[in-house]
């Protein structure tokens, strides 16, 4: 199960949560957040918990606040040991909302870290709720290079050596967008996969006898993307003569990245082959197959129905004989 530490929602919440550490041990910023769900769990001050759960943050608005500062001292004091030894990550006061002496003691005697911000309760659980959504979503990363061809977000894989910068740096100088470059880093949302470049390369491409050079400084900040939606993956692979290809389209492949399946095209890299001109016709051929019209698919229809007409009956599958 994927999970993050409290130190590092604290860090790299910045200015979007503008979170600031009030009480808690070293040990209280290493637990970890699993859900990207966040409690608001009043009713635990009182020693009902049941619908409290471990690893998820907890979020006390001026509702809970208000309620703690009716409570006698002995009695908050139950109801925070109740509340902190469900095993919730943190507890994120909201507003800036002054915070009861009992319970930043409680806090750093269970170990569990108690958080402040000047935002509204429900500006901030939208807030965190996206930054946990990103930060928790399964990730990968992948050998490739990664473009935006007309609105497509095109995978391109391939062994080292095989010319996969190469045709997304002529892709670029066509007017389309490069997203990554060698390392692919992938996420996923719900069953869509989003590709982003490593932190270190992003912008870049290497070119072998050119070197390293940066897209966004030679073409523009419209010539780079910073993450896209993978829509469809193209493989280069060398020509083999002893290969049969599919020459109609209609053999459909796949590629699972993260248990989600993936449109998978294989193309075969000869002199003379103009890979760019290819990945374009096929991002045009995906957009055509996302409006319901599969090119390939139709002319078989009009192939059966034409020897149907000549009378020699419906075309064998391969393999069969035809009576």
């Amino acid at each position: 199960m994927v999970s993050i530490s409290v130190e590092r929602l604290l860090k790299e919440g910045g200015n979007e949560l503008r979170l600031r550490f009030l009480a808690g041990t070293d040990f209280a910023l290493e637990r970890r957040i699993g859900s990207a769900r966040i409690q608001k769990p009043g009713l635990a001050l009182t020693g009902h918990t049941e619908g409290v759960h471990s690893e998820r943050l907890a979020v006390f608005g001026n509702t809970e606040v208000s309620f703690a500062q009716t409570l006698d001292e002995a009695t908050l004091r139950e109801g925070l040991r109740h509340l902190f030894s469900v095993g919730i990550s943190a507890l994120v006061i909201t507003k800036d909302l002054p915070v009861p002496p009992a319970l930043l003691e409680e806090a750093d005697r269970a170990q569990i870290a108690v958080l402040s911000t000047p935002l509204l309760s429900s500006t901030l659980i939208g807030r965190v709720t996206r930054f946990l959504e990103d930060a928790l979503a399964p990730s990968t990363s992948l050998h490739g290079v990664l473009i935006d061809v007309l609105g497509v977000g095109i995978l391109i894989m391939g062994k080292s050596g095989i010319g996969k910068s190469e045709v997304a740096l002529d892709l670029v100088l066509r007017g389309h967008r490069l997203v990554a470059d060698d390392i692919v880093d992938i996420k996923r949302q719900g069953r869509t996969l989003y590709g982003q470049p490593s932190e270190l390369i992003k912008h870049h491409l290497e070119i072998r006898g050119l070197g390293i050079v940066n897209v966004k400084d030679l073409f523009g900040i419209a010539a780079v993307r910073e993450r896209k939606k993978i829509e469809l993956v193209v493989e280069l692979v060398e020509w083999d003569p002893g290969e049969i290809y599919d020459r109609l389209g209609l053999d459909e492949q796949s590629y699972e990245i993260l248990d989600e399946p993936l449109p998978l095209l294989t193309v075969p890299v000869r002199p003379g082959r103009s890979m760019t001109t290819l990945i374009e016709v096929a991002a045009r051929n995906h957009l055509l197959k996302l409006q319901g019209h599969h090119s390939a698919k139709a002319f078989q229809r009009r192939l059966d129905e034409a020897i149907a007409e000549a009378g020699f009956g419906a075309r064998a599958a391969p393999g069969e004989d035809v009576e």
